[in-house]
């Protein structure tokens, strides 16, 4: 914080002092006296041309205090020169305007601070006041200054009463002004029971500490450069320097020793009749001193190193850079309690958000659970008609069955029909046989009796006759031979129907294969999409994979309530169905291929057939 800065919170109180109506005017006449005044404390040239020219009396109503600034810019604070003036006298002339109309004491005199006390307070409250108006200072600087306070007392803060005295008004959480805080000192809450002296004394160090930038004081023995000998001297440390007088008055200055980054400090032996030595090395000179004792060597030699330290960084006072870094703290707390709350506020959006997913999830699955009843109706829609289309094919396979019977009963009783007829065929054969025998005995007799022609001519008769008969039994056994094959073309002809219609069956049969394998297909199908859905579905797959396996002879099926308690009845009762289903087209295959070989011996023996009355006729054409 800059001096410029310092100057204006005092100015501002000032200013605000002299708005009696609180209407954020001052008229021209008051600022005309606060600008002379301030000319005087500042130790500035006066110009009462510019004075009188900027507060003439002819211009209209009170001045604001942007309207005041640009004045004190100009003439003012751009000519304050740090050192030509005293600050303390510069904020005496400020509180005394401001604490005539805001600071009210106990009028029976039972104050904690008195007025000097109350004047060093409102110092060190500007000092540690934030840079924004109206002046205000955070909670945690209250509780700084208070502590300091009470350190210097040797006395412990109770921070249980001020984190009390300030809950009970919301607006002290944002800041505390300079007349509630001193109302809280002089309410006595935070110090009771300690002399009013003792407030006073801790104040005054306190002040001089953080105002003045004293960082010790207090006697010590200082050895001469010339004499050489011990004097005890009062030394007050400062950033830029380390001054000694005569006595704590500091009314007569014995010398200072300057201070920058080439000093240093070191502990010495002790000698001389002297203990608890120390020295400070400047670049011209080496100081050497003696404390007390132990404690006060260190505490000083401490000090003497925080201020080398301190020109070494090139900062002037100590106060404000632990200031500036108590506020670059305040300002990171903020930032993390704004970024905690961002965070907070981003959590409580992925919760709402995680809320949103889970009720979008019960929704999936609501309608996973539709689906699944759809599919599972789906799936006995088309179990009944694969049963149905099963019962169909099962019925004509029986026809088909029925109609084989009737084919072979058929053929059995064609059979022995055609059993009979070989017997009548070897009947006339033999007949045949004796016939020849007769003429070959009748060519016999005629060469041997050709005188007993009578005989032969009634045997040629008889011959005739027979010839007659036989051929007329020829051609009955031509005929019926004729109506025998076609008979067995006519049978012939329904046996290539029966087969054209078991092809056709069996073609039906292989519709109905690929039938199920499609169906097969959108099962699977179905089973990806529900283990995409659910996992408890994938765990169903899983014991029906297991269950596709074909049950070995000997093996038990296991039941769905007994086996598989995880395994629903639907799955196990469709699984059935599909072997009973396999079972049967297996058995169908097996009764088509016993046709088929049925079909080729019945082909066999009518070819036979039909080539043994060939060879009976080319029997009889030589008889003939």
């Amino acid at each position: 914080m800059d001096l410029r800065a310092e100057l204006l919170k005092s100015i501002w109180y000032a200013f605000t002092a002299l708005d009696v109506e609180k209407s954020g005017k001052v008229s021209k006449s008051q600022l005309k006296v606060l600008s002379h005044n301030l000319y005087t404390v500042l130790h500035i040239p006066h110009d009462p041309v510019a004075l009188e020219e900027h507060f003439r009396d002819d211009d209209d109503g009170p001045v604001s205090s942007q309207g005041y600034m640009p004045y004190l810019n100009k003439y003012i604070l751009d000519k304050v020169e740090e050192g030509a003036f005293v600050k303390e006298d510069f904020d005496e002339l400020c509180w005394t305007l401001t604490a005539k109309k805001n600071y009210k004491p106990d009028r029976n005199g039972n104050s904690v601070v008195s007025h000097k006390d109350a004047f060093k307070l409102w110092c060190l409250f500007n000092f540690l006041s934030e840079d924004k108006y109206p002046l205000v200072m955070v909670p945690d600087e209250v509780e700084y200054l208070l502590k300091k306070v009470c350190t210097a007392m040797n006395v412990e803060l109770n921070c249980c009463e001020l984190d009390d005295y300030l809950s009970q008004d919301p607006q002290h959480q944002s800041g505390m002004t300079v007349w509630q805080f001193l109302d809280l000192v002089n309410s006595g809450k935070l110090l009771r029971g300690i002399e009013r002296e003792a407030v006073s004394m801790a104040v005054e160090e306190v002040y001089q500490e953080v105002i003045e930038d004293m960082l010790k004081q207090g006697y010590l023995w200082k050895k001469g450069q010339l004499r050489r000998n011990w004097s005890e001297r009062w030394f007050t440390l400062k950033p830029s320097a380390l001054s000694y007088y005569m006595s704590e008055e500091r009314k007569e200055k014995k010398g200072s020793i300057a201070l920058d980054k080439h000093c240093c400090v070191e502990v010495l032996p002790d000698r001389d009749g002297k203990r608890c030595m120390f020295c400070v090395k400047t670049s011209s000179r080496t100081y050497e001193m003696s404390a007390s004792d132990t404690k006060q060597r260190q505490e000083w030699t401490l000090a003497i190193q925080t201020a080398i330290r301190l020109q070494a960084e090139g900062k002037k006072s100590l106060h404000k850079d632990l200031k500036q870094k108590r506020r670059e703290q305040r300002e990171q707390r903020e930032r993390r309690k704004a970024a905690k709350e961002e965070e907070m506020q981003r959590l409580k959006q992925l919760q709402e958000e995680k809320e949103r997913k889970l009720q979008e999830l019960e929704l999936l699955k609501e309608a996973q659970r539709q689906a699944e009843l759809l599919l599972q109706e789906e799936e006995q829609r088309r179990r009944l008609q694969h049963e149905e289309m099963q019962m169909t094919l099962e019925i004509q396979l029986k026809e088909a069955e029925q109609a084989r019977a009737s084919m072979q009963a058929e053929m059995v009783l064609k059979e022995a029909e055609a059993e009979r007829q070989r017997k009548r065929i070897v009947e006339l054969e033999e007949m045949q046989e004796r016939l020849q025998e007769a003429l070959h005995q009748e060519v016999k007799a005629r060469q041997d009796e050709e005188s007993v022609r009578y005989a032969q001519a009634r045997l040629l008769a008889e011959e005739e006759e027979k010839l007659k008969e036989l051929m007329k039994l020829k051609e009955e056994q031509e005929e019926y031979i004729i109506q025998t094959q076609r008979e067995k073309q006519v049978l012939k002809q329904e046996m290539e129907n029966k087969s054209k219609y078991l092809e056709e069956a069996q073609k039906q049969l292989e519709e109905v294969r690929e039938n199920r394998q499609r169906v097969d297909q959108d099962v699977m199908a179905a089973q990806r999409k529900l283990r995409q859905a659910s996992t408890n579905v994938k765990h169903w797959n899983v014991q029906m994979n297991r269950l596709m396996h074909p049950i070995g002879p000997g093996e038990k099926r296991m039941t769905a309530c007994g086996g598989f308690p995880s395994i629903p009845p639907v799955l196990l009762t469709r699984r059935e169905s599909s072997l009973k289903l396999r079972q049967r087209l297996e058995d169908k295959n097996y009764d088509l291929e016993r046709e088929d070989s049925k079909k080729n011996v019945n082909n066999s023996e009518t070819r036979r057939l039909s080539l043994s009355p060939d060879m009976d006729t080319t029997a009889t054409e030589p008889s003939n």
